[in-house]
């Protein structure tokens, strides 16, 4: 077992990257924001993404739960790697479809487009970032 707080974030997101690859699953010791007792998760990595905020945030299907949690990195309190591979069926992301172009004439049409727009867009998944994708290199 792996304690976060006697490690720097680099070697903790490189452990985690590395069972992500490989496709092994991690026990981890989490304290969920607002929460005063840790749980002890096994979780299959599917996505290590950043916020906004600069936080990160792991993507993964709990196995105590079996469904995708998203687990915030600073609330790891420890972690142990295994060679135990996925068991669980993430589900298939959902398809974003780009709307028709907005109304330039009419500001009611304007409104509606832009209002159903808002509420397509709590649909819409990102996409996810590869370690081959050289394009985004800068």
């Amino acid at each position: 077992m792996r304690n976060t707080n006697r490690q720097t974030t680099t070697r903790t997101l490189a452990d985690l990257y590395r069972a992500l690859d490989r496709q092994h699953a991690v026990t981890i010791t989490y304290l969920a924001p607002g929460d005063t007792e840790p749980t002890v998760r096994t979780i299959e990595i599917a996505d290590i993404r950043t916020t906004k905020n600069g936080g990160i945030v792991i993507v993964a299907m709990c196995r105590l739960r079996g469904e995708e949690r998203q687990f915030v990195l600073s609330g790891v309190l420890s972690y142990t790697l295994h060679r135990i591979a996925y068991v669980l069926d993430r589900p298939a992301p959902t398809k974003y479809v780009r709307p028709a172009p907005a109304p330039a004439d009419n500001a009611d049409a304007l409104f509606f487009y832009e209002l159903a727009r808002d509420q397509d867009d709590a649909d819409y998944t990102p996409r996810t970032l590869i370690q081959t994708d050289a394009a985004l290199a800068a």
